[in-house]
């Protein structure tokens, strides 16, 4: 599937190029439309970053709605800021340097970006990272969606999928919830956050809680039910 130029791009910078490269790919797998690009190692293949391989891949990842860096080391930041400074100002503004966890930062801005997310909210995802996780716990029976306390709407399904909430039906699920407008949580956890749903560690037969103080979230609830009934198409 193409990048999509409204997309924000995101330019995975390492010290190796195998690192830069494998993160790509990760990525990818939940963000198929963005413009993901690594920029590791050195030109010459070695252990280290390049200038010019960050200013390539900045070029690469620019689509009109800017671009996100991530950097797995000091150093790498500093050549990071230095191909950003030689940029135009206005070009300048649009790219923004993210000190969060490299892997976990980086899938998460993906998938903020892949559902739509401007520069502000990749960048904030991205920094999500950086966070602990806090997850509630479920309290309906399964089955059930019914109003909760203080007009909460709720439904609790089980999970039916081989491997659970791993990676790819995590994103898949999180991309669904950001469409609705309505505050939504899984086990008491934000439904659009895709570490804090994969934090969960909700493995095949847990028990998931969803949730809304919103009395219209009916439909949006139903609707992320069913794909978790679904299996996510695995077996």
């Amino acid at each position: 599937m193409p990048a999509s130029a409204d997309r924000v791009g995101l330019v995975f910078v390492s010290h190796s190029a195998k690192i830069a490269a494998g993160l790509v790919e990760l990525a990818r797998q939940m963000a198929p439309t963005v413009r993901l690009v690594a920029a590791g190692g050195t030109d010459e293949g070695t252990i280290g970053t390049s200038f010019d391989m960050i200013t390539t891949a900045l070029a690469e990842a620019e689509g009109g709605a800017g671009v996100v860096i991530l950097c797995d080391l000091g150093s790498a930041i500093l050549t990071a800021e230095m191909a950003r400074d030689f940029l135009d100002q206005a070009k300048q503004d649009q790219v923004q340097i993210v000190d969060a966890p490299l892997v976990e930062g980086g899938v998460a801005a993906a998938v903020a970006a892949e559902i739509g997310g401007d520069l502000k909210a990749v960048v904030a995802a991205a920094r999500y990272a950086l966070q602990p996780a806090h997850a509630g716990e479920p309290s309906a029976d399964a089955g059930t969606a019914d109003p909760g306390e203080a007009g909460e709407i709720s439904r609790t399904v089980i999970l039916v999928n081989r491997d659970g909430l791993h990676a790819r039906p995590a994103a898949e699920f999180v991309s669904l919830a950001s469409t609705f407008a309505v505050p939504l949580t899984v086990n008491g956890t934000d439904a659009t956050s895709l570490l804090s749903i994969m934090s969960l560690g909700l493995a095949r037969g847990s028990r998931v809680h969803l949730a809304s103080t919103d009395p219209a979230a009916g439909p949006a609830i139903s609707a992320l039910a069913a794909l978790l009934e679904s299996g996510f198409g695995e077996a």
